[in-house]
């Protein structure tokens, strides 16, 4: 059943409704009190880069100023609807720390925060629109617009609506209507749109009308289009500012019609360039790497995500690697960023992960969440283990620097640290013909510490007591300790292996695989 506007009966109670929608009012805006921005992200889809990118600049926007970070989802296209797509988003700004101070999940004063929820108010200025004789019904049929796509194709034309419907008189509408005939409302396209300030490209200027023909504004089904909808939108929850990708930049001409028509203050805009693979060609949906979600299973820490997106653009007075969101948030200056596209180089993301993996390890609290997400890593990928923290969390800081995600441990080439290698005495004999020397000079040396060593003074102790091995290489006696260890000829070094291990279990190895 259509809403009771798209029957061209106007009840009062839509009004009612509609006025209790978004109850703020925006005196805070015009006074330039507060800043207020929105990420407003289709779920038609689940979250990628470019969206990750436009989400952390209003993030960092509102935070510098001491203002708010607004969530809404435009899911007004009801059948590109992705399930699972609007709770996804709000988990991955989460993630990433940089989560919305009003949402779907949180609430705030202007909720609701989808736009399904608001059709009453879109129904209300599309209302005063038609009224104004600023916007009106169009009563063309999908194959008549068809008719006319195809027509300029074949011309090499840009198609454009020839606005015919917006000559009707009072009379024929009324005639349609009473036959309930399916319509449209367009808003009537001024020509001459006024210059506007963009806070990134400058002073810019796009006569859409001559170009364009008049856009939908609410469609036959009474919801509304992108147009329609961002405005009342930003309206209604008081956006003092506007950062979206500059693909909307043209459109901002008709927004801001839109918003003169309805005798509303703008908020300012600023669009932001866009995000290029490093060989400038566009990011594909079609690449599984564009979505948030990968690098959350792929076991990239968020902090070297966000490092990464904002190194290889603008907005910052230089660029550095191992900033984190609160660096961000000091360092970000909107009046900074540049015209010219990102390059992102996703190449560079696991030096990134090093970098903040590194600081995360040296923290306090942030290895304590590390050594739990190992623990149930662990548990996943070697079934009944039972690991105490405090060796997990030792492994960690031997590894500090080396690992480029938590996940590398969870490698082959690490296994030795979980389970028992399994090392064949010919394996071991053929290193050394001194095995059992080497070993027992090594499992007196652990016996007998009882104060623990460093990596530094455990190496220094292992080569000087391999010296008294008078028949055998020091390489050769590390590799065969490395060999019985770990089952592996390459790896961390003998000293590194022994202190992840702990005293008690490299001495039943040693002892295991190099008998007497």
């Amino acid at each position: 059943m259509r809403p009771a506007f798209i029957r061209g009966k106007w009840l009062s109670r839509t009004l009612e409704l509609a006025t209790g929608l978004g109850r703020r009012t925006c005196s805070s805006r015009e006074s330039g009190r507060e800043v207020r921005v929105r990420f407003a992200p289709s779920p038609t889809g689940f979250l990628h880069l470019g969206g990750l990118r436009t989400a952390l600049y209003n993030y960092l926007f509102a935070k510098k100023h001491g203002g708010a970070f607004i969530l809404r989802l435009e899911d007004t296209d009801r059948s590109r609807l992705v399930p699972g797509a609007a709770e996804s988003i709000e988990d991955m700004l989460e993630w990433a720390g940089i989560p919305p101070d009003e949402s779907p999940r949180h609430g705030g004063p202007c909720g609701p925060y989808e736009q399904s929820k608001r059709l009453d108010l879109y129904h209300v200025a599309a209302q005063a629109l038609l009224d104004s004789g600023a916007a009106y019904r169009c009563f063309c049929t999908p194959q008549r617009l068809e008719l006319l796509k195809r027509e300029a194709m074949r011309n090499r034309q840009t198609p454009r609506y020839d606005n015919r419907c917006r000559h009707l008189t009072p009379k024929q509408v009324e005639e349609k209507l009473s036959r309930n005939s399916p319509f449209v409302i367009r808003f009537f396209l001024q020509e001459g749109a006024q210059p506007f300030q963009d806070l990134v490209y400058g002073w810019t200027q796009h006569d859409v009308a001559s170009v364009e023909g008049d856009p939908v504004i609410l469609k036959g089904d009474g919801f509304p289009t992108y147009h329609l909808a961002n405005v009342v939108d930003d309206h209604h929850m008081c956006v003092s500012h506007v950062l979206r990708g500059a693909e909307w930049l043209i459109s901002t001409a008709k927004h801001l019609l839109l918003y003169q028509a309805l005798g509303w203050q703008p908020p300012q805009f600023a669009h932001l360039p866009l995000l290029l693979n490093k060989d400038g060609s566009k990011l594909s949906k079609r690449q599984g790497d564009i979505f948030i979600q990968h690098y959350v299973h792929s076991g990239y820490l968020s902090d070297a995500l966000l490092d990464l997106i904002t190194n290889c653009g603008s907005g910052f007075t230089e660029n550095q690697m191992g900033r984190t969101v609160d660096t961000l948030i000091q360092q970000y200056e909107l009046g900074k960023t540049s015209t010219h596209s990102a390059l992102l180089d996703l190449d560079k993301l696991p030096e990134f992960n090093r970098i903040h993996l590194t600081r995360w390890i040296e923290g306090t609290e942030t290895r304590v969440q590390l050594v739990g997400q190992l623990q149930v890593l662990l548990k996943d990928t070697y079934k009944d283990l039972e690991l105490d923290e405090k060796h997990i969390e030792r492994i960690l800081l031997l590894r500090k620097g080396h690992l480029c995600r938590l996940t590398d441990l969870l490698s082959p080439e690490y296994s030795y640290l979980w389970v028992r290698p399994s090392v064949t005495r010919e394996q071991l004999q053929c290193l050394t013909s001194e095995a059992s020397k080497v070993k027992n000079l090594v499992v007196r040396l652990l016996q007998e510490n009882d104060s623990g060593f460093t990596l530094e003074t455990l190496n220094g102790e292992l080569r000087k007591q391999l010296k008294q091995v008078k028949d055998t290489k020091y390489s050769s006696a590390m590799k065969l300790l490395r060999v019985a260890l770990s089952g592996q000829e390459h790896g961390p070094s003998v000293a590194e292996m022994l202190l992840s291990l702990g005293r008690q279990e490299s001495i039943v190895r040693l002892q295991n695989a190099l008998p007497d």
